[in-house]
């Protein structure tokens, strides 16, 4: 008769502690005990008892080694069993952190925020209104930059619980927003930024459908390609001159503030009047033309906070994301009011 609950459970593998697993994972992380104690700060002979006790363990409840040694010098060689087991152990240990930071954040004893480059003083603003209520409580807060593309990313795999940021939204893709509650702060399109003369390209705005005839800055990929990708298809690159493929914005800024390309950069509207107000110094003395979107579906950006749908009601008012998602939803209010 199988037994049940408790006593289930082999008493060697109760003897198995979580420091042990976390051993384990660093050996086979760095390959040897040496440099795994080194990784640890511990001592090169405790990490080796700890493998020989997890040898004689799982040797004995699965009838092989975790872990054979190789010579002076050589990387341990993992067995099957022990490519297992140390699968096993981060899959174990992952889910005890994250159980535990679940916990946490139930109680309002942790909260974990992010935000774009170019929200981060909204996000800091709101911060700042409710810093004396998590004080009080002993929250533990932990602000992250995201990038634009991992916006959802991160909220879905709860590494974040709220994000400032701007996601595109297409028209027929809506769908994506539901599983978040969302709170808007504008939606807006697509500007350039160039150095180019008013001649080659007069202002005040652009329409999609004459980009191709003209040098451009472009993201590789994100916010920008996704606007690129709705307009013209995902092989936008044949399609388009571009003289520069750029990671960050303000390596663009630089190129054309140098001279080195001449060009248009696409930005988001809220970059491109930035630079114009004077606020986003590292643009400065390039001139501002909106795109209009005549081409492909309806596109734009929606700059916002954002986080998952249903976490702000599972928890009580006074919880910290509820006090930080009321402020920064005032301060939403109290722009608008003002404009």
């Amino acid at each position: 008769m199988a037994l049940s609950g408790p006593q289930q459970y082999p008493t060697e593998l109760l003897d198995t502690t979580m420091d042990q697993l976390r051993t384990l994972l660093s050996v086979h992380e760095t390959g040897t005990a040496l440099a795994a104690a080194r990784q640890l700060g511990r001592e090169q002979s405790s990490v080796q008892k700890q493998l020989d006790t997890m040898n004689r363990t799982f040797g004995a409840l699965c009838g092989e080694a975790l872990v054979l040694k190789r010579g002076r010098g050589k990387d341990v060689l993992f067995t099957p069993t022990g490519e297992a087991i140390v699968d096993l152990a981060r899959r174990t240990l992952g889910q005890w952190k994250d159980g535990l930071h679940d916990a946490r954040r139930r109680l309002g004893r942790t909260l974990s925020v992010g935000s774009t480059r170019y929200t981060l003083g909204f996000l800091l603003d709101a911060v700042e209104r409710v810093s004396d209520a998590y004080e009080r409580r002993g929250v533990d807060l932990k602000v992250t930059h995201v990038r634009t593309g991992d916006l959802f990313t991160k909220l879905r795999s709860k590494e974040l619980d709220l994000v400032c940021g701007s996601v595109v939204v297409t028209e027929g893709e809506e769908a994506e927003l539901d599983p978040y509650d969302v709170i808007e702060w504008r939606r807006s399109g697509l500007s350039l930024l160039t150095n180019l003369s008013d001649g080659r390209l007069p202002g005040p705005s652009v329409g999609a459908s004459e980009l191709p005839e003209l040098p451009l800055v472009v993201s590789a990929g994100g916010l920008i390609g996704r606007f690129l990708t709705s307009w013209y298809g995902p092989d936008y690159r044949q399609q388009l001159s571009i003289a520069a493929e750029i990671e960050a914005a303000h390596y663009g800024f630089e190129l054309l503030r140098s001279g080195v390309v001449s060009g248009a950069m696409l930005v988001t509207r809220g970059i491109a009047e930035a630079a114009e107000s004077g606020s986003l110094p590292e643009a400065g003395g390039l001139r501002r033309l909106d795109v209009v979107g005549d081409v492909g579906p309806r596109t734009e950006v929606l700059v916002g906070v954002f986080t998952r749908r249903g976490d702000r009601d599972s928890c009580d008012s006074g919880h910290p994301l509820n006090l930080l998602w009321d402020a920064l939803a005032k301060d939403n209010e109290r722009w608008w009011l003002s404009r």
